[in-house]
């Protein structure tokens, strides 16, 4: 008889030490079940009290991966006796059904973004052919979640789309873990710095945010990799980048540093499909390091910040705006050090992977309890 239920996450795409697969999902519920990892390219071994079972891969692109990556995984998948079966990835969809029949285990989808309006974004399908495939794709969704027994994503407006296709559907979303972003002590704030930390890409708004700080008496920590090399010259062409101080790809410590020192932290993203759905795991950080925010005036960040009065917001693509708006908020420091504060709050009280923990856990109880298959 096991002494706990097997928890075994899947994934062909996601990489060793994913914040969200392998930090979030297994390692903080090891306590509470048994947990399996099945990763690309990763050494076999037990770690964090979590059962890795890596496999070699070397797809030379991403239509092979989605190709041949589940077959190699199905065949991992039936060694484990596990009791759920959690795929971290959209072409996992594919083998769920013949999962569920093989194992007699549960299948649940984490479904990471809302994969239909991300397709819009992807550069690696050809432009012309990008509505077809998002069509397509939904199609297979629905059929296959359909079919499965539980779907979990990460906010709201994708929960309520999966809600119509899957009636068992749970949101958890990717807040931190505010033990990993406590404030760093011995740091004084610099008077004008702010901060941008993470990918750093067009749709991010690196370039805007750049341009902006012509309009600003602001320095600007940046700390993250250029998307394309092209991209970074861009960046470094642009007046405002005497205002940069550029750090690059960094650890840790380092962000919790930066983070320390500054008062305002960017999340100016554009407004593509992915982004204006998607929780910014940068927004998080930012609050949980104290610091005030500066977000893009969409409605699902609107009712995050807003609800605690934890920053501002402005039009992500009008550097102008930006530029006004991050120098009324360094002239205003008692207000900025408020909302910081309020920004905290909201992550202790509410925005913070404790809660969403429990959720899961909820969730997967739900799950094993649950008899009756869906047909």
């Amino acid at each position: 008889m096991k002494d706990k239920p097997i928890i075994c996450h899947v994934t062909s795409a996601h990489p060793e030490g994913d914040i969200r697969v392998y930090h979030k999902m297994c390692v903080s519920m090891a306590d509470e079940f048994k947990v399996i990892l099945i990763i690309p390219n990763a050494i076999s071994r037990k770690e964090d009290n979590i059962e890795i079972i890596g496999f070699n891969t070397s797809f030379k692109s991403r239509y092979e991966r989605i190709k041949n990556a589940p077959k190699q995984i199905m065949k991992l998948a039936l060694t484990v006796s596990a009791d759920i079966y959690q795929l971290h990835d959209p072409e996992l969809l594919r083998i769920a059904p013949l999962l569920k029949k093989k194992s007699g285990a549960k299948v649940i989808f984490d479904s990471h973004e809302d994969v239909p309006k991300q397709i819009s974004n992807k550069s690696w399908i050809p432009s012309v052919l990008r509505p077809l495939v998002s069509k397509l794709y939904s199609r297979y969704e629905k059929k296959a979640c359909e079919k499965i027994d539980g779907v979990i994503s990460v906010t709201p407006i994708i929960c309520d789309r999966f809600r119509k296709i899957n009636p068992n559907t749970e949101m958890i979303a990717n807040y931190p873990n505010i033990i990993k972003f406590q404030k760093v002590e011995g740091i004084n704030k610099i008077k004008n710095a702010i901060c941008y930390i993470g990918g750093l890409s067009t749709n991010r708004g690196i370039l805007e945010l750049i341009e902006a700080l012509e309009h600003c008496d602001a320095e600007l920590h940046l700390a993250g990799r250029f998307e394309t090399e092209d991209l970074k010259l861009k960046a470094k062409a642009i007046k405002g980048w005497n205002k940069v101080k550029y750090y690059g790809h960094v650890s840790r410590e380092k962000i919790s540093e930066i983070l320390a020192l500054s008062n305002i932290g960017m999340v100016t993203l554009h407004p593509t499909p992915s982004y204006l759905e998607a929780y910014p795991i940068k927004l998080f950080e930012y609050m949980s390091a104290e610091i005030a925010v500066l977000a893009s005036d969409f409605p699902l960040y609107r009712a995050l910040v807003e609800k605690y009065d934890c920053g501002c917001f402005v039009d992500p693509l009008n550097v102008k705006e930006i530029g006004k708006t991050i120098q009324n908020m360094l002239s205003e420091p008692e207000l900025t050090t408020r909302q910081g504060l309020n920004g905290y709050q909201a992550v202790l009280k509410e925005y913070n992977w404790s809660n969403e923990k429990k959720k899961l856990i909820s969730f997967y109880e739900k799950i094993l309890q649950s008899n009756q298959d869906i047909e």
